[in-house]
């Protein structure tokens, strides 16, 4: 269960200290060209994000690890995909690669492409029941060895004592290793950006240069 960050002012630092730590940040796709309102929100989002995680690290331990959803390479090949995809998560990585973290691949390359090839299956619409259900059998079963591969990764690479930044969106299904501490950073600009996407549910959006999100 994740701890959250409003729980930690004054930690009991020396039980944290021995224990694996991931510092969770939620993962945020916004369109390319974003209303300025939200483009607003979302910088603001990253900032207070960045400020959490500067404290958190601070108070226990610095990052030795960097994880990032939808990268399955490390080192500068993965930083420049993390670029490609997200520049706001790329910061953070950055800094902390600079700092001698280090990128470990979180995905596999399969299973990602495979995950995405039936979320397309499932974007197209189908109509027949029997082919919808089946398609979302193998659908889940891709997202279900993704976590588990996910999992598998961070709990292989971070070792006693260390802290991994975790870049992901919400809702993940993966299920961490018990002995692994998890903070979750929710800056109020999270909440500003869920409650801006409700108030928007229906209302067109860009037409194009949209980021897609899977």
């Amino acid at each position: 269960m994740s701890e959250q960050l409003s729980k930690i002012e004054r930690p009991p630092v020396e039980g944290y200290m021995a224990a694996r730590k991931i510092y969770f940040i939620p993962l945020i796709f916004i369109p390319l060209q974003p209303q300025p309102d939200l483009d607003e929100i979302v910088n603001r989002y990253w900032e207070q994000a960045q400020t959490q995680l500067t404290n958190l690290e601070t108070k226990l331990s610095k990052a030795n690890k960097v994880y990032h959803e939808l990268i399955p390479v490390g080192s500068e090949e993965g930083a420049k995909a993390i670029q490609e995809i997200n520049k706001d998560s790329y910061q953070i990585a950055r800094a902390r690669l600079d700092s001698g973290a280090e990128l470990v691949p979180l995905e596999s390359a399969d299973l990602l492409t495979e995950f995405m090839d039936w979320s397309k299956c499932l974007a197209v619409g189908l109509q027949n029941p029997k082919v919808f259900d089946r398609v979302w059998e193998f659908y889940s079963d891709a997202q279900k060895r993704r976590n588990e591969y996910m999992a598998k990764q961070i709990d292989e690479s971070l070792k006693p004592g260390e802290a991994g930044i975790l870049l992901m969106r919400e809702g993940h299904a993966v299920q961490f290793p018990p002995d692994i501490q998890v903070f979750y950073i929710s800056p109020p600009g999270l909440d500003e950006i869920n409650r801006w996407f409700r108030e928007h549910a229906g209302k067109p959006g860009p037409q194009k240069d949209e980021k897609q999100d899977i």
